[in-house]
C-alpha cells in the first residue's frame, strides 16, 4: 500500500463526519448510532437519506448541498475513496452529510426500521456475473426493507443497460411501484436539479456517448420478494477502473 493511502487511511480516522466500522462480520454488536442518527449525530429531527456504494462522496455532497433540510449518509468499503468525500465536506462545512466506511451486506447493523427516508445507488458495479452482489438484487432489497420507511423511495442512476433491465425485471417479477423511469434520463421528462448531479465517472461516460438510465421505486411489497428467472444482455463494456476500453 502506498504512503499516499496510509496517510488518507489515517487522517480518516480523524475526521468527526466519518464513522469507521468492520467489515461482513455479521457478528458484531449493532453501531450505537443505531436509530438515534438524526438526533444523536445530527442533532436534528430531518430525515434520512443514504447513497450506497458513495465512492468519493460527490453524489451525497451534491445532495446535501441542493436539500438543506435532510441528512444524508454515504456508505462505501474503500477508505480512500471517502477521504476524498469527507474531507471535502469538513472544508466547505456541509454539515448535513456523513459517510460510514463499511459494507452494505451489513447495513441492518447502523439502522433500525424505518429510520431511512430514502436510498441512492449511484453507478454501482452491475455485477454481470453475481446475482447477489448486485445493489437492486432481492438479497439486498430485503436488507433495505428492514431499514426504509413505508412509502420510502430507491433511486438507481445507471450508465449500465444490464443493471437498468435487471432492475426493471425485479420489479415487474415482485409488482413494485415504479415512480419515473427512463433509459436516457438528460433527454426525458425525469431530469431535474437533483438528478443532474454529476460524479466524476458520469461525466465519463456522458463523453463515450452512453446514455444514463434512471429509476426510482417504492418496496411496497410486505410479502416475499422473488428473483426473476431471465437472461439480460450483458453490456459490451466494462466500467472503469476495471480494465475499461473505449
Amino acid at each position: 500500500m502506498g504512503k499516499g493511502k496510509l496517510k488518507k487511511y489515517a487522517e480518516l480516522a480523524t475526521f468527526a463526519n466519518v464513522i469507521e466500522a468492520p467489515f461482513i462480520d455479521r457478528d458484531q454488536p449493532d453501531d450505537e448510532r443505531k436509530g438515534k442518527w438524526s438526533h444523536g449525530f445530527f442533532k436534528n429531527d430531518n430525515p434520512l437519506i443514504l447513497e450506497l456504494g458513495c465512492g468519493k462522496g460527490e453524489y451525497s455532497i451534491g445532495l446535501a448541498r441542493k436539500i438543506t433540510g435532510k441528512n444524508f449518509i454515504g456508505i462505501d468499503s474503500k477508505g480512500a475513496r471517502l477521504w476524498n468525500g469527507a474531507q471535502k465536506a469538513l472544508s466547505d462545512n456541509v454539515s448535513n452529510v456523513c459517510f460510514i466506511r463499511s459494507n452494505i451486506e451489513i447495513i441492518e447493523k447502523f439502522f433500525v426500521p424505518e429510520e431511512v427516508e430514502q436510498i441512492w445507488l449511484t453507478f454501482p458495479d452491475p455485477q454481470m456475473k453475481s446475482i447477489n452482489k448486485r445493489l437492486t438484487s432481492v438479497y439486498f432489497l430485503k436488507k433495505y426493507q428492514n431499514i426504509l420507511k413505508k412509502g420510502g423511495v430507491i433511486h438507481l442512476k445507471t450508465d449500465s443497460l444490464f443493471q437498468y433491465r435487471y432492475t426493471m425485471e425485479v420489479l415487474k417479477k415482485n409488482n413494485l411501484e415504479i415512480i419515473a423511469q427512463t433509459e436516457d434520463l438528460y433527454n426525458s421528462e425525469c431530469i431535474d436539479d437533483v438528478k443532474s448531479i454529476q460524479t466524476f465517472y458520469e461525466k465519463q461516460w456522458r463523453r463515450r456517448g452512453i446514455s444514463i438510465k434512471y429509476v426510482a421505486f417504492k418496496l411496497n411489497n410486505s410479502g416475499p420478494l422473488e428473483e426473476p428467472e431471465v437472461e439480460i444482455e450483458k453490456d459490451p463494456y466494462r466500467s472503469f477502473g476495471r480494465s475499461a476500453r473505449e
